[in-house]
């Protein structure tokens, strides 16, 4: 057995893995654990249960629950990173002196307060948290929310410029790591794609019956999306749009019932929305965030045929020449008309698998977590 041992914590239990949270999350632990790494993991628990198939992959496994709001006294730390602050799990990474992988910025707290000085660091950045609340606020539409959010990313930012100097960095985006560098003067940062569950890409050949938006609908960024959509979009088009996803509000649904050329599949199982993309002419997924990696475009590239994007959906993945690009709503129209009478061939479908597993290999990518162990 090997003598390798890493520290890693989460901010959520990262299983099921049903939202794009988690997938970096329990794909990279699984990678590690494959290549013979003994990992102790930590989550912070709100919502989602003890999972006792994360034992299968981990030496050990704890548990910590998250503070609630009137808990916190102080309002100097984001409360993303205030709600998971605990004394047992420092107890617990002091016992020994293995290395330390912390999970987004939300779980930074005893090693902004100096607790973890002398200890070997690493901060998994999955995106510029200050800028996605900052984005959360400008799509929000109950006011008590959106004054949270633009709160949030207030102390977010001064956050991330105190804790800049403290770590060092893996980012899920190229675009992340130059941020931080130009922002924050941060060297010691490099890109460390997501870890995936797809091998190698399974678009299937030929055309598909009609567009398709999919994600979480009960993100306030992406019910806007598909608004969008659907009143600049394909309030003209005829072409059959589907829109997939958890969660989705009355006003949403309402909103998908005016036209009659869409329809709204309500909380797909992973089968049925793995069924839509492959089949899919194209995916059409615009973004009003520009940080981090959206795991529902690899998703779509790995699985679809098509796909049409915003340059704020791909910025920073890596894989800008598989997808077409679109910024206002008459470009969008335009590249649909065209790309839903293109074929997807056996070309593109190889140029997808050379492309895609230059940056997206678990098995490539795990060896610089596996360097940083050793």
């Amino acid at each position: 057995m090997s003598n390798k041992h890493i520290h890693i914590v989460t901010h959520d239990v990262p299983w099921p893995v049903d939202f794009g949270g988690v997938v970096d999350l329990f794909y990279k632990i699984k990678s590690l654990h494959e290549n013979g790494i003994n990992i102790h993991l930590h989550c912070f628990i709100k919502n989602r249960k003890e999972q006792n198939i994360l034992e299968r992959y981990c030496n050990s496994v704890h548990y910590y629950p998250r503070k609630k709001w009137f808990s916190l006294l102080h309002f100097n730390i984001p409360f993303i990173v205030q709600s998971r602050r605990s004394h047992l799990l420092l107890e617990n990474l002091q016992k020994d002196n293995y290395p330390i992988l912390l999970e987004g910025m939300h779980c930074t707290y005893s090693l902004f307060t100096g607790a973890l000085k002398n200890r070997k660091v690493k901060i998994r950045l999955h995106n510029i948290e200050h800028t996605y609340y900052l984005e959360l606020a400008k799509n929000e539409r109950n006011f008590f929310r959106k004054c949270y959010f633009k709160f949030e990313s207030f102390l977010l930012k001064k956050y991330e410029k105190k804790l800049a100097s403290i770590s060092d960095y893996w980012a899920v985006a190229h675009s992340d790591v130059e941020i931080f560098k130009q922002k924050y003067n941060v060297d010691a940062i490099q890109f460390l794609p997501v870890f995936i569950p797809w091998n190698n890409p399974t678009s299937q050949l030929g055309l598909g019956g009609f567009c398709l938006y999919h994600g979480n609908l009960s993100v306030n960024e992406n019910e806007n999306a598909v608004e969008w959509l659907l009143t600049h979009v394909f309030n003209q088009l005829e072409i059959p749009f589907v829109i997939a996803g958890m969660n989705p509000s009355n006003r949403l649904k309402n909103l998908v019932y005016q036209y009659k050329h869409t329809c709204l599949v309500e909380n797909p199982t992973e089968h049925e929305m793995n069924d839509l993309i492959k089949k899919a002419q194209i995916n059409i997924l615009p973004s009003f965030n520009r940080t981090g990696v959206k795991l529902k475009l690899l998703n779509a590239v790995f699985n679809g045929r098509q796909c049409l994007l915003n340059q704020a959906g791909i910025i920073g993945s890596g894989i800008e020449s598989l997808c077409e690009m679109a910024e206002s709503a008459e470009e969008f129209k335009i590249k649909i008309k065209h790309l839903f009478y293109q074929e997807f061939t056996e070309m593109m479908l190889q140029n997808r698998k050379i492309t895609l597993m230059d940056t997206y290999d678990n098995q490539k990518n795990v060896q610089m977590i596996i360097s940083w162990v050793s």
